[in-house]
């Protein structure tokens, strides 16, 4: 039933299962309730660092729109209803449309906003948790609202595979999966994640900043993250 019809969100009754996710584990880390403004729902610091994919992995990430696609539920008082599970729409999103309507006033800092597809594979049993980023289709934020469609084809060279720092990491089976597997059932989440952070510490830090966790073993310097505001007005999936 579901694959026959398409998701929306409008945010025009709350955050429908929509999250901003304060990665790390310092003070006020975790899922934190989106406001909700004229319809639009508004993410903006603090974001924390998620040091799961940084090197060797491809990149530290900030997290400030997520979905949970899969059947649990976390948090729901901050994330309200979580319309796309209650409505039983696919997570085979295999050649579908995502569509956002956002707008926002950002200092991007270097960073990318890129759409990131995360599936335990195979489900049922996972061996691998893989995180793969749509690298060939960079959103873009404006000061002016703007419709912009993703196409989420199975094509490995759009997509870039997240990996995991290794030892360290909060999930012990993050890796890679073909694109192929992740697209047909994205049954963990999807995010909108700022790609590429620049990794400063804020304090002399001896040997290598990158075997230790950002944000969580010592204090980054903040001037180097993006700053500003986001402001999603629609998601919208269109299946083929």
């Amino acid at each position: 039933m579901s694959a026959l019809k398409n998701y929306c969100e409008t945010f025009d009754d709350g955050p429908g299962g929509w999250l901003n996710w304060v990665a790390g584990h310092g003070p006020g880390g975790g899922p934190r309730k989106l406001e909700i403004i004229d319809g639009a729902a508004k993410s903006e610091p603090p974001w924390g660092i998620d040091f799961n994919h940084g090197p060797p992995g491809a990149a530290y990430l900030q997290l400030p729109y997520v979905l949970l696609t899969g059947s649990r539920y976390r948090s729901p008082e901050l994330s309200g209803r979580n319309r796309f599970v209650e409505g039983g729409y696919s997570t085979n999103l295999t050649n579908a449309k995502f569509t956002v309507r956002i707008r926002g006033e950002m200092e991007m800092k270097g960073t990318e906003l890129l759409l990131l597809a995360q599936a335990g594979v195979p489900r049922d049993n996972p061996k691998v948790v893989a995180n793969m980023v749509l690298k060939a289709q960079p959103i873009t934020v404006t000061r002016k609202w703007s419709e912009q469609t993703l196409h989420l084809a199975p094509d490995p060279a759009q997509w870039l595979c997240m990996g995991t720092r290794g030892e360290g990491a909060d999930c012990p089976i993050y890796g890679c999966a073909p694109i192929e597997d992740v697209l047909k059932d994205v049954n963990v989440d999807i995010i909108l994640v700022l790609f590429g952070l620049d990794i400063v510490p804020a304090v002399p830090v001896q040997g290598d900043i990158h075997r230790l966790r950002a944000g969580r073993d010592y204090p980054v310097d903040e001037s180097r993250l993006p700053s500003g505001f986001m402001l999603l007005d629609t998601v919208r999936i269109d299946y083929p």
